[in-house]
């Protein structure tokens, strides 16, 4: 499928005085989280919340700086998001993949808001009732 790159702004809604930042991202659908590198963090003032133990592609296991608040925009949508502080560019996961309803198109390795749902993201939630189906 070959590497996709898409534009970001992240922004700390903790502290307004922080100024969001428009990043290049890496979009990886296999990995989960939101994923900064140290610099960023430490540019929005992002706060430690906890320690997080992560697997990495070769099987190794580390301990990394689980960060946040943030807010993911892209494409008119957002999500608030906490990030692992490691590697050396952002990576955009699946959870806030999932959060802001976007979709990859792997033939022009581009990301995008969910054609089905264009003007408002979309997502599952448990718990409601179910709708009643119209009769024929």
């Amino acid at each position: 499928m070959g590497l996709i790159r898409t534009k970001l702004r992240l922004s700390n809604p903790a502290d307004k005085t922080v100024q969001p930042i428009d990043v290049e991202a890496l979009v990886d659908s296999g990995a989960m989280h939101l994923c900064v590198p140290s610099h960023i963090a430490i540019q929005l003032k992002l706060q430690e919340r906890e320690q997080r133990e992560v697997t990495l592609a070769d099987g190794e296991s580390q301990l990394v700086s689980y960060q946040g608040p943030l807010i993911v925009e892209f494409a008119g949508r957002s999500c608030f998001s906490g990030a692992l502080v490691m590697g050396d560019e952002v990576l955009l996961g699946a959870i806030p993949m999932e959060d802001m309803d976007l979709v990859i198109h792997p033939l022009s390795r581009t990301l995008s808001v969910n054609p089905l749902n264009p003007n408002v993201p979309t997502s599952v939630a448990k718990g409601l009732p179910p709708k009643p189906r119209k009769q024929l």
